[in-house]
């Protein structure tokens, strides 16, 4: 028997590849197939089942693709209804994967249709659990992304604590917990950076697990959930309905522009222009109205929160020999439009003699020369949790996943200084705001760890003062 986790940083998500005497299964693959493939062709084996753990909200799961090219049978838990053939199983219904055995427990309440997969080895141990979106390390799954007219958050809040009391918790401590997801995710609120754990030691530690009455459970889970990226329904729909073949998108992803076709296909089809370079180097110099979100972050999830048409036409500008990646981190959260790149890269578009912009950016140090109490303004694009642990006394919250409420606020007449905690999200902010026609305004590079090692004055208390000046 061979158990391996698959985690890919960039979007917190693990997927699992079982295999046993010349057969496999995959658990919640990623949208490219093609190393799940090679690695069952490397093995001798073939895949016979994909197992979902429920309808993905956050990225766009392989396993249409998956089921295409292997012939293998897709298998979700009791009460999905998907557009495209596959096995809805029964509670308690097992598959055979050579000697070994998987056990569909129904485990609704992240989802209806949610279920976990226990792995059950050639003597019959219980061997571990692959726990979806229901149990993750250190937290569980929110419990609001399937809200519907005659279901509430509350009403899934319950039904995730039966299903943890009646269907997880009862199974061995020794038993290997593989979840969905890490720190990172926004399916949960306190996930642990450890990928995996046993049984055991998550009761001792996890909060949801504690000996609680469900109403208390309900309060403490629903505490705190920040709302959903304006994505995770849109790929929920497209992995209960089907998608194009990523071998497609690839396809036309690689389509190379050169600096004139590049200009021409942006103005032709309204396209977003999308520079995934890294902050500093969008920032001395890069096309105008492009946007930055580098793919050294957590890209795909940004690109989700910020992009809301999935069908958008989008141009790329990457660093040379990375167009297929970030055409393929775009295709995991369901943007399949990508028209082609830059080829070249920026390069050849400053090469050309086109126009390019600038984004003024100082260091923190620098900064502390410009700030002037009660005349500098600040805005502090963080999480409201970071900001609430510290910030620049006196700046304001604007967190960047908000930037489209916050943004028709601003004064064009007030400087603005932009950070967050390093320099990611601030870089994505200024080129939005650029991109808008907002010019009055200075990124501080390296954020608020730069910012910490000054002697700025700093707070954990929330400004009140007036914004207007």
């Amino acid at each position: 028997m061979k158990v391996e986790q698959i985690y890919t940083g960039c979007l917190a998500q693990g997927a699992y590849y079982i295999q046993s005497n010349g057969e496999a299964a995959i658990i919640d693959p990623l949208r490219e197939v093609a190393p799940y493939i090679a690695k069952a062709e490397k093995e001798g084996a073939t895949i016979k089942y994909v197992f979902e753990t429920h309808f993905h909200a956050d990225f766009v799961s392989g396993h249409v693709d998956l089921a295409k090219k292997t012939g293998a049978t897709i298998v979700y838990g009791p009460t999905a209804e998907t557009g495209f053939e596959s096995h809805i199983a029964k509670d308690g219904e097992e598959f055979k994967i050579g000697d070994v055995t998987i056990r569909v427990l129904h485990t609704p309440g992240h989802t209806l249709e949610s279920s976990c997969f226990l792995l059950i080895d050639e003597t019959g141990k219980y061997h571990c659990l692959f726990s979806g979106d229901t149990l993750f390390i250190g937290d569980v799954g929110r419990p609001d992304l399937a809200v519907k007219s005659d279901l509430t958050s509350e009403d899934l809040a319950g039904l995730l604590y039966d299903s943890l009391r009646n269907k997880v918790m009862s199974l061995p401590d020794d038993l290997i917990i593989y979840p969905a997801h890490g720190a990172g995710s926004a399916c949960g609120k306190n996930m642990s950076k450890e990928t995996w754990d046993t049984l055991g030691h998550q009761k001792e530690v996890n909060y949801a697990l504690r000996t609680i009455s469900k109403e208390q459970f309900i309060k403490e889970v629903l505490d705190g959930i920040a709302p959903p990226p304006q994505y995770f329904p849109k790929n929920a729909l497209l992995n209960k309905k089907g998608y194009e073949s990523i071998d497609e998108v690839l396809s036309q992803g690689a389509k190379a522009f050169s600096p004139e076709e590049f200009e021409a296909a942006a103005e032709g089809e309204d396209a977003l222009i999308l520079d995934t370079r890294k902050p500093v180097e969008f920032a001395q110099g890069f096309i105008p109205n492009s946007i930055n979100i580098g793919l050294d972050g957590q890209f795909a999830a940004w690109v989700g929160a910020l992009i809301t048409d999935l069908k958008h036409p989008i141009l790329l500008i990457t660093d040379i020999g990375r167009e297929e990646e970030a055409v393929t981190r775009l295709a995991r959260v369901g943007y399949d439009s990508t028209m082609g790149h830059l080829a070249g890269g920026f390069e050849a578009w400053k090469n050309a003699g086109k126009d390019i912009e600038t984004i003024d950016s100082i260091s923190a140090e620098e900064f502390t020369h410009r700030f002037k109490k009660d005349e500098t303004v600040v805005f502090d694009v963080r999480k409201e949790s970071e900001y609430r642990a510290e910030h620049v006394e006196e700046a304001y919250n604007k967190p960047l996943d908000l930037i489209n409420e916050w943004m028709p606020t601003l004064n064009h007449k007030t400087h603005y200084y932009i950070h967050c905690a390093g320099g990611y999200r601030s870089m994505i902010t200024a080129s939005i705001l650029k991109a808008r026609g907002f010019n009055n305004f200075t990124e501080v590079a390296g954020g608020f760890a730069a910012l910490a090692k000054t002697e700025i004055p700093k707070t954990d208390f929330v400004c009140q003062s007036k914004l207007q000046k």
